[in-house]
């Protein structure tokens, strides 16, 4: 019978997976984990004529080329392909671009381009990827160390800069999809304006509405034109008695991150 094992042909006469532990001398099973056509599974289960079969040392860091296969193996057939050629844009690394980054780290994106011009300060750390020990560093580069953590073969670019009118074509040139993750409104405003009108090829996944908590269904991703998308309920905002909160703040993250992706393979 003919398998892929490890991303290689393999000839084998095994039943299981099991058995196959065994013909690979593979004594101490718990230090692997196995993963058959994308799912996670037990050695009891069977093998068949093309199963692609990853087993997994729960200790060691393989090379890039073993570790791709590894990511591509726990996704569907085709999707890593596309998405380590995908090149994203984060406008904002605070509660939004944050989150996003880090599922788009472990979603195998292969080019991330994170820009910010802020520093990581205590009243960040209640809905943001960061910990007290980032506490004075820029964002880009406190995102940066924590994503290369999770991937270490991760192509990162990061412009610690402010994003304005002069400067916005150039800094998103070479990117495919844009997450708009600003805090401040006129911000939003200029980057879609710019960005909707003077670049045709470069989609734009904003976001309006996702202060305070409760009314999680109300986090909607939406299609408003060619190019252009909007995640959240596109109503409610921070102000006074309704603060930015983690859960909601992160549903939201994840809609754009998930619409960064659906972009991708469908394309």
């Amino acid at each position: 019978m003919k398998i892929i094992l490890n991303g290689e042909l393999y000839h084998t006469s095994c039943k299981t997976v099991r058995e196959l532990f065994s013909e690979l001398k593979f004594d101490d099973k718990a230090k692997y984990v196995c993963i058959l056509n994308g799912y996670q599974e037990s050695d009891t289960v069977c093998l068949k004529e093309g199963d692609e079969v990853f087993l997994i040392d729960k200790n060691v860091l393989p090379p890039r080329e073993q570790w791709e296969k590894i990511i591509c193996a726990r996704h569907t057939p085709g999707v890593y392909e596309k998405v380590k050629k995908a090149k994203v844009a984060i406008a904002g690394l605070g509660g939004l671009g944050s989150n996003i980054a880090m599922m788009l780290a472990r979603t195998g994106i292969g080019h991330l381009h994170l820009i910010d011009f802020d520093t990581v300060d205590l009243t960040n750390l209640n809905r943001q990827q960061y910990s007290i020990r980032h506490v004075g560093r820029f964002k880009t580069e406190a995102l940066k160390e924590q994503l290369l953590d999770i991937c270490p073969f991760l192509d990162i670019r990061i412009d610690t800069t402010y994003v304005t009118k002069d400067n916005v074509l150039d800094l998103f040139q070479d990117d495919d999809i844009v997450c708009e993750a600003f805090d401040n409104a006129e911000c939003k405003a200029m980057l879609t304006e710019q960005l909707l009108l003077k670049s045709k090829k470069t989609a734009l996944i904003a976001a309006s509405g996702m202060a305070g908590y409760g009314n999680s269904n109300d986090i909607k991703s939406r299609k408003i034109r060619n190019n252009f998308y909007i995640c959240g309920d596109e109503v409610t905002g921070a102000e006074q008695g309704i603060g930015l909160m983690a859960p909601r703040v992160t549903l939201c993250a994840a809609h754009q991150a998930n619409l960064v992706l659906d972009l991708i393979i469908k394309s």
